[in-house]
């Protein structure tokens, strides 16, 4: 029989094998087998932490959403807005143009404000509106038909706005979120609630995803199956939901009086 060193010392085997070291383990080298290496990376194979992948995600949903927040105020009187019912629409129009040219450039930080700046713009548009349907509804200056569609546009505003939010702050933003191994300190999806958070089919949600989240907060109330996590998530759900409630509670009201 053969003998090998090992850390100096005389080991017998069977023979015509030989035992050597690698990597702090003892690995049988008596035949001509490859040693195993690791699986591919790729679809279906979750990354480990120190791995660095392509971020971002498509962000035309969120165009999209924010030329149908402007359109959805077309359908609200002038009398439940600050001035004329298509400001919104023009001031997402103009908008577009520096948030394209900066996600064009690269320079995701500045796309991130001018959209914060313009959600905040649209959310106090939306506040202001639900205040004067309450106000409305007291003095019944505008008929019934106006104070329905007006908060029935508001109500559905007030959805893709906090689907907005939200979509921009989970995950640290679109541009550092990743469509193959999603993480975030914001939101816990139902299918992230595996494998400590990160689901091994690389599943990210997408902009339907928080449409949904959004949905779900203005009809039930709550999130429903997603659990909330961050503070400044919670404190966004708390307007969304009081908003939600106030033209609610507007709309039975007005349904009630026509019903009389």
């Amino acid at each position: 029989m053969p003998t090998t060193l090992v850390h100096g010392s005389p080991i017998r085997g069977d023979t015509g094998a030989r035992i050597r070291r690698q990597t702090g383990t003892y690995v049988d080298t008596s035949t001509n087998d490859p040693p195993p290496t690791a699986p591919p990376d790729g679809p279906g194979v979750p990354r480990s932490p120190g791995v660095s992948g392509k971020t971002g995600v498509p962000r035309w949903p969120a165009t999209v959403a924010l030329l149908i927040v402007g359109a959805l105020f077309l359908f609200v009187s002038d009398g439940l807005t600050i001035g004329p019912s298509w400001g919104p629409l023009a001031i997402v129009t103009i908008v577009l143009i520096p948030l394209t040219l900066a996600s064009l450039r690269g320079r995701h930080g500045l796309r991130r404000q001018l959209t914060f700046a313009v959600l905040a713009l649209l959310t106090a548009a939306v506040v202001v509106s639900t205040f004067y349907l309450f106000q409305q509804l007291l003095r019944g200056r505008l008929p019934a038909e106006a104070l329905l569609q007006g908060a029935g546009a508001v109500w559905a505003a007030n959805v893709v706005v906090f689907a907005l939010w939200y979509w921009e702050i989970d995950g640290g933003g679109p541009a550092q979120r990743r469509s193959d191994a999603h993480v975030s300190s914001d939101f816990l999806f139902p299918q992230l609630q595996v494998a400590g958070g990160r689901l091994s089919e690389g599943w990210a949600p997408g902009f339907l995803d928080y449409t949904f989240l959004a949905f779900n907060t203005s009809t039930a109330f709550s999130p429903t199956d997603t659990l909330t996590l961050s503070r400044r998530a919670k404190v966004l759900m708390m307007i969304q939901t009081v908003v939600s409630l106030l033209t609610i509670v507007v709309l039975a009201a007005r349904a009630i009086n026509t019903l009389r």
